[in-house]
């Protein structure tokens, strides 16, 4: 069994996006999530940055080197970043943990030109609701920043290459949440 594992804090938190088992949850402590458009991307992404006064939650998973080989390439514009100090997990024998870092000088605002995609979000959240429960998708909502960031409805036709079909339930909380954060949701 691998020793090497990763730390997901957005869409990896959804296990339909992914084969890497076991997972465990897990808590980053020191880090935030942010909206942040990068570099050669038509869309804002979800990254981290160090934030002491801040912990999120998220899952574990072991990965071998052909995983890591896979990760990289879906996480292309991050960093991977060590995190073993930073998380709490129930599992045994972890020696390495990286959690995928947007570089500093490539994070910028997310604008209308470089908006979150809605079907993003639904697996997100989707992910959380299953893992966490709707306290959970709340504690991700209250620790992720830039809600300014406008979204791009796009679950009729979604651009999100690993896009989920919800429940009723769950696309009822995910317009309920970004209804509530006042969050500018754009169509086209």
């Amino acid at each position: 069994m691998s020793t090497s594992y990763f730390f997901g804090y957005g869409s990896l938190v959804n296990r339909r996006t992914h084969g890497f088992a076991p997972v465990h949850r897990a808590t980053a402590s020191g880090w935030c999530r942010v909206w942040a458009q990068v570099p050669g991307r038509p869309v804002s992404l979800l990254t981290v940055l160090r934030d002491p006064s801040c912990e999120i939650e998220g899952l574990i998973a072991p990965v071998d080197d052909d995983g890591w080989a896979a990760l990289d390439l879906r996480e292309a514009c991050y960093d991977r970043t060590d995190a073993l100090r930073d998380v709490r997990h129930p599992a045994e024998a972890v020696e390495a943990l990286a959690i995928y870092v947007v570089p500093e000088a490539d994070r910028m605002p997310p604008d209308v030109e470089h908006p979150v995609l809605l079907s993003y979000l639904d697996v997100v959240l989707q992910g959380y609701l299953g893992e966490f429960g709707r306290q959970g998708a709340e504690r991700f909502l209250a620790t992720t920043a830039n809600w300014d960031a406008p979204v791009l409805n796009d679950r009729a036709a979604p651009q999100y290459p690993r896009a989920q079909t919800l429940t009723d339930a769950e696309r009822a909380f995910v317009d309920a949440a970004i209804s509530g954060l006042g969050v500018r949701v754009l169509t086209g």
